[in-house]
């Protein structure tokens, strides 16, 4: 749980007063180089993993499905992953004391946000809910994410619990 701390304090920092043209090269720097760091936790390796892939995911088919998208709109998607992230991160460690049925009922809730808004409609199911079949991993989230309305749809979703 001590590293869980740590990792809510390192995703919560750096992000929120950067301009939104910067938001998705900045966080995709900041991920590489947290996820290539030979210091940090694995825990954080594998987090920042995940937002590689789904930064790389996101700008590949926004180049391939809306070419003509504003750039704006993958800025914003990217500062909703990090939100979401964060948030994720934040729910985790608040209830690292419950009951295990109610943490995985937490946890599966930002699973379920991000399986159930898809942006792209991507069918390589394989590829996009690679996260999500991976029972290793923390970030048990489709690639396939519309990143702002997750974030919206878990944050009313903790708002009701």
């Amino acid at each position: 749980m001590k590293k869980l701390f740590i990792v809510a304090l390192l995703a919560l920092t750096g992000i929120d007063s950067m301009q939104a043209q910067e938001v998705y090269t900045e966080v995709l720097q900041m991920s590489k180089e947290k996820a290539q760091s030979t210091s940090a936790p694995q825990i954080i390796k594998d987090i920042n993993q995940f937002k590689v892939n789904a930064l790389n995911y996101l700008g590949i088919k926004m180049r391939e499905v809306m070419p003509d998208a504003p750039v704006s709109v993958l800025d914003n998607q990217a500062y909703a992953l990090h939100n979401f992230i964060s948030s994720y991160i934040q729910a985790i460690v608040a209830v690292k004391d419950q009951p295990k049925t109610f943490q995985n009922k937490v946890m599966q809730l930002f699973v379920d946000a991000s399986v159930s808004t898809p942006l792209f409609n991507d069918t390589d199911k394989e590829t996009t809910l690679f996260y999500v079949n991976n029972k290793e991993s923390i970030t048990r989230f489709s690639l396939d994410t519309d990143w702002i309305k997750a974030f919206e749809n878990v944050s009313e979703a903790i708002k009701q619990q």
